[in-house]
């Protein structure tokens, strides 16, 4: 991959390591940076070798980065609502030599179809906020609420727009909180989504898990396929050896 060029930093901004193939992200201690969660949809999902892949959600875009390493051909988009965020995004595509694969669009994900149009996409991917607008006590900075909870966006709305976005036999690949897994079961099922493969990630192996890979296809016949656990930690705070190669080695994928 070519060197990465410069582009503008605002304040309180930084440049950090994406630890992959020598890219870089653009972030802020101000606004939701992305975390393993992200990374860990990135290599999970059932990325095509061409076609056309949307993240929606998109933050500061760290998913079709990440997902760009897998698949030399594929095209990307990126849907994000906050604007700070979306500025985020677009620079790091420039940041990262990748405006001829990758196109950032500010919006609202609820509003995507007229964006876009019904069946366009072979993979949808979302980080999606996970708690209720109800639950718990929301983050005095505006940022962080609208990505944490669902304020903006519910589930229901993304697995709806994501059923309507994709292409039949398409790719919807979630992760989100596992107290969350019947909901998203019944909401796939209910907007013709089927539910085809799942990861439970456990922080450690005398914990339960705390967070859900899954992926659902548009039209597809039942058959979940519950692949082995992901357990983050080993011996003490030190990553399990599939994490670091991941993170530090050649892996491409959690598939």
């Amino acid at each position: 991959m070519e060197p990465v060029i410069n582009v503008p930093l605002y304040e309180a901004e930084r440049i950090d390591d994406l630890l992959t193939h020598e890219m870089k992200i653009i972030q802020s201690h101000e606004v939701f940076c992305f975390s393993m969660d992200a990374v860990l949809l990135a290599r999970f999902a059932s990325v095509p070798k061409r076609g056309r892949v949307l993240d929606m959600c998109t933050g500061n875009g760290a998913i079709p980065l990440i997902m760009t390493t897998r698949t030399p051909e594929a095209r990307f988009d990126g849907i994000e609502i906050q604007q700070r965020l979306f500025d985020m995004a677009s620079r790091n595509v420039k940041l990262n030599r990748l405006t001829d694969r990758i196109e950032m669009h500010h919006g609202d994900v609820k509003e995507a179809v007229s964006l876009f149009g019904h069946g366009t996409f072979d993979l949808i991917t979302c980080n999606p906020p996970y708690m209720p607008a109800t639950s718990g006590e929301k983050n005095r900075s505006e940022h962080f609420a609208i990505a944490r909870h669902e304020i903006l966006l519910s589930l229901e709305d993304v697995i709806r727009v994501g059923s309507q976005l994709l292409k039949n036999g398409g790719k919807l690949a979630l992760v989100h909180r596992s107290t969350r897994l019947i909901d998203i079961i019944s909401l796939m099922r209910q907007y013709g989504i089927e539910p085809k493969r799942m990861r439970l990630i456990y922080p450690r192996k005398d914990a339960e898990p705390n967070m859900v890979l899954i992926e659902g296809s548009k039209g597809g016949k039942p058959e979940l396929r519950i692949q082995p656990p992901l357990i983050v930690y080993e011996n003490g705070e030190e990553y399990c050896e599939e994490l670091q190669e991941i993170y530090f080695g050649r892996r491409d994928s959690l598939a």
